[in-house]
């Protein structure tokens, strides 16, 4: 007998790395959302409730993205029946990590417990990105592909999507600082310019394989020296009071690279763990100068992905 009742979590997630713009991400399981589906009769999806430090979001299932990647999981298997939606964020809206990805993946996880043929961690992401789509305006996996299999992602391509789990050396660990500010994923991707110099698309190019090579083969000097992003973040720091100052303490506290979370405000850092709570509290310091509150976290670039947390019949 399948669970009637199934909670999931799903954690958050730094989209781009800063150097994968929309292709490259790693999960932060110290935040994240818990969905909460009750198996029903009638089809379709209703949504109950939304709690956590996010609630005015909408309870129309086409407009939400929990609610949005089950309709299209239900199209998916022509499934006979329907949930009602229990959502507790535990991610802040418009904070760059990745909370609409996040309730999608939970959804999609719990609902995944529920039926006779289960679908596969790709046939998951391609439904929860659907659902994705409703809050950024098109479907992209870097949240939703960490937020689903944990780690460090790499994905390509977005019709049949390919998914790379990259690993990392196990000194490097990520701190995590949230401005309490809002920048919604649209405004972030509507100031972007639609062409890019040849110059900076070599120089970005080479940062990815370099990034990347340096993960693979244990190389600090190499990821330090890739982890730059050229193209992006110097538009989208206009976004982000005291963007540069947060950055320079960041790197001078011994960062191996600091750039913007996705969308933004929230700013991520790459360095060794000895390093991470200098690194974390110089950000902290240069956020207070700008009179800007923040929450902050150490955390392992390998933490895990979305699970089940309880079921019931």
């Amino acid at each position: 007998m399948n669970p009637t009742r199934v909670t999931a979590f799903a954690p958050g997630s730094v989209a781009n790395v800063a150097i994968g713009f929309d292709i490259l991400g790693f999960s932060v399981d110290s935040v994240g959302d818990r969905v909460t589906l009750t198996r029903t009769e009638r089809p379709g999806v209703n949504i109950t409730s939304i709690t956590g430090v996010v609630e005015d979001l909408p309870l129309q299932a086409d407009r939400n993205t929990a609610g949005q990647a089950l309709l299209a999981m239900q199209r998916y298997r022509n499934l006979p029946f329907g949930f009602d939606v229990q959502i507790e964020k535990g991610i802040p809206l418009a904070s760059g990590l990745g909370g609409s990805a996040a309730s999608a993946v939970a959804a999609v996880v719990a609902a995944n417990a529920m039926i006779d043929e289960p679908l596969t961690r790709i046939e998951l992401l391609k439904v929860a990105m659907e659902g994705e789509a409703v809050a950024s305006g098109s479907r992209h996996a870097d949240n939703i592909a960490p937020s689903l299999f944990g780690g460090l992602v790499l994905t390509v391509g977005i019709d049949e999507p390919r998914v790379k789990q990259i690993p990392v050396p196990q000194l490097i660990h990520a701190v995590i600082v949230h401005p309490h500010l809002q920048v919604s994923t649209k405004q972030a991707r509507a100031i972007l310019s639609g062409t890019v110099n040849m110059s900076d698309f070599v120089w970005q190019t080479a940062n990815l394989a370099g990034f990347i090579s340096g993960c693979y083969t244990n190389d600090l000097d190499l990821i330090k020296a890739s982890l730059e992003d050229v193209i992006i973040e110097k538009q989208r720091q206009v976004l982000i009071p005291g963007f540069q100052q947060v950055r320079s303490a960041a790197l001078a506290a011994g960062a191996l690279g600091c750039s913007i979370s996705g969308a933004g405000p929230t700013l991520f850092a790459l360095c060794l763990e000895q390093d991470a709570g200098a690194v974390r509290a110089a950000m902290e310091d240069e956020f207070a100068k700008q009179g800007i509150e923040t929450d902050k976290w150490i955390v392992s670039v390998q933490s895990g992905g979305a699970h089940v947390v309880s079921t019931s019949a």
